[in-house]
This record gives C-alpha cells, structure tokens and sequence, in this order.
C-alpha cells in the first residue's frame, strides 16, 4: 500500500474520530504527496514519498524555529505536523549505524585514514546508501570525527 493511501485512510480516521487539527494535517502532507506525483507523472517509489515526507518535516521545523514565540498556535501547528508527519517515515539510522555504513565504504575505497581531501569520494559512494534512511547533517557530523 502506497504513502498516498495510508495518509488518505489516516486522514478518514481522524475525520471519523472528529480531529481537526490531525486531519487537516494529513490533508497537507496528502496533498504534498499527491503533488509530487502529479509532477512526476507517475507513481512514486517508497523513497520519493518518504524524502516528500521528511521535507514536509523539515518545512514544519523551520516554521517553528522563525515563527515568534509569541505566536504559540503557529507553534502549536508546526509541532503537530512535525508529530503526525513522523508517523509515515521510516526510522533514521542512529550515529552508530551511520559510522558502521562509512567504515565499510573506507574498506571497500581502500582509505585507512581518511583526510578531508577524501571526503567527496566518500560522500560520492556513502551517501546512495543513506539517502533517505539518514540525516545528511548527521552523516557529514559523523563522517567528520573520522578525519584524522
């Protein structure tokens, strides 16, 4: 089952359950979703729904890093987007996951110790493997303590 369904039978639920506020926002990332596909003119795989998903998460985030903080129902929104939106995507690699991913990209690159030189070639070949299942500020953090 697709994101754009399961978001759609959330979104019944909640309209079901009579929660506004959680509906409406399922109706924005059901709306995002549906965007991007009609964009791309065809189904999207399950990663093109989840990077759609996390970017509606980060837009929520920096809603409520620039929002006032007098504007407590902005904030309020934001968090319960960031909340309901993070149902939907899968669960990011920790530090150790990612450090455990870059060690096997060294061996296979054949760099015992890494300089800053190397990491456009490490990033070229470690990032296709966590796209969408980590943080890139959290992998360039990580990839950094291995510099010497």
């Amino acid at each position: 089952m697709s994101k754009v369904d399961t978001v759609r039978a959330a979104m019944m639920q909640a309209m079901k359950d009579k929660d506004k506020p959680r509906k409406d926002a399922l109706s924005l990332l059901l709306s995002a979703l549906k965007s991007k596909q009609i964009d791309k003119r065809a189904e999207l795989t399950e990663d093109e729904e989840n990077a759609v998903i996390f970017r509606e998460i980060k837009q929520a985030q920096e809603t409520m890093d620039t929002t006032p903080a007098d504007r407590t129902e902005i904030i309020e929104e934001a968090k319960l987007r960031m909340t309901v939106y993070s149902e939907f995507v899968p669960k990011l690699m920790g530090e150790d996951e990612i450090a455990g991913v870059i060690k096997s990209v060294l061996a296979e690159l054949g760099i015992d110790a890494p300089t800053a030189k190397d990491k456009g070639r490490i990033m070229k070949t470690l990032m296709p493997r966590v796209k969408g299942k980590a943080d890139g500020a959290v992998v360039n953090r990580v990839l950094g303590g291995f510099f010497s």
